[in-house]
């Protein structure tokens, strides 16, 4: 995958499957090939074929494990309209991990520097 648009490189590889699936090379009920293939395919990691798959099962185009059999069950839908609201449901993800972690920190930080203050 030498595509530097920006885009995360799971969501890449999961427009590339949709493209797969839509053209007939995973047609409904088909498996799709083993992650080792898929990061062999799009010279990528486990971690983002697999980010790319669990995508692709939210979305109800596919069921199954990565590194177990995933089946395609339905077909990709269209609609750029529900590209934009994945991409955001992505983007709000990402958000509540960094905030999470973020928070940890400071009450990590909070609770050390409680620590070293006496009371008076």
């Amino acid at each position: 995958m030498t595509e530097h648009t920006g885009r995360p490189k799971y969501l890449q590889v999961a427009d590339e499957l949709r493209r797969a699936i839509r053209a007939g090379s995973y047609p409904v009920g088909s498996e799709l090939p083993s992650t080792s293939q898929l990061t062999r395919t799009y010279e990528v990691s486990t971690t983002v074929v697999r980010a790319a798959v669990r995508e692709l099962r939210q979305e109800g185009v596919v069921q199954g494990q990565p590194g177990k059999a995933v089946y395609v069950t339905a077909e990709p839908g269209e609609t750029p309209d529900g590209a934009d609201r994945s991409d955001l449901a992505v983007r709000l993800r990402e958000l509540e991990d960094r905030t999470s972690t973020a928070l940890a920190a400071l009450e990590a930080r909070v609770t050390e520097l409680e620590g070293r203050v006496s009371p008076p």
